[in-house]
């Protein structure tokens, strides 16, 4: 991989803080939409929570918490935060609009990290890639033999500033609760 990543890379970030500003200018959230996406927002958050306590980027394949089902729990929990942001927005059109953006954005990202990792780990990662989905799910955990328990750690939940995602949520559903009552 290039110096830097790829543009879509380093951009998607500031994208995806684009598209939060344009998606609260055209909200009209309403209570039972809040709870739902809500809901929806705190599973995406917990994921990522988890996820980030499990991975040591580039120095060991994650394989165990949320990467014994999906290859990029970030990416799905980052699925799930911004679906329930835009499930409480209440515009199906900005579903849609939601669902095209992540998929332009983050699909290439994963082929990209795919290839770095399949380069970083070679066979470990070729027999992970055969197990474990892409982005969506498996019901049950991959096991490897050759894998070691490896527990969540707290530690690497800070180093990756993960606490950044939740305190943005919390940003997000405070501009949209004074969308709710203040429109």
């Amino acid at each position: 991989m290039r110096r830097g990543g790829t543009w879509i890379q380093r951009w998607r970030v500031p994208l995806g803080f684009l598209c939060a500003a344009i998606f609260l200018l055209l909200a009209k959230p309403t209570r039972t939409a809040l709870l739902a996406g809500a809901c929806v927002s705190l599973l995406g958050l917990a994921i990522r929570a988890w996820a980030a306590g499990h991975i040591r980027k580039n120095a060991r394949l994650a394989t165990s918490g949320p990467y014994a089902f999906t290859r990029n729990p970030l990416y799905f929990g980052s699925f799930l935060l911004g679906l329930g942001f835009t499930i409480a927005s209440g515009q199906a059109v900005l579903g849609l609009l939601f669902v095209a953006l992540f998929l332009g954005i983050y699909f290439p990202v994963m082929r990209v990290e795919a290839s770095t990792l399949a380069g970083l780990f070679g066979r470990e990662y070729e027999v992970y890639k055969e197990s474990v989905p892409l982005f969506l799910p498996r019901l049950t955990p991959f096991r490897h033999t050759q894998a070691e328990r490896v527990r969540f750690d707290g530690s690497l939940y800070l180093r990756y500033r993960e606490y950044r995602a939740a305190l943005g949520l919390v940003i997000a559903w405070g501009l949209l609760l004074i969308k709710t009552y203040y429109q």
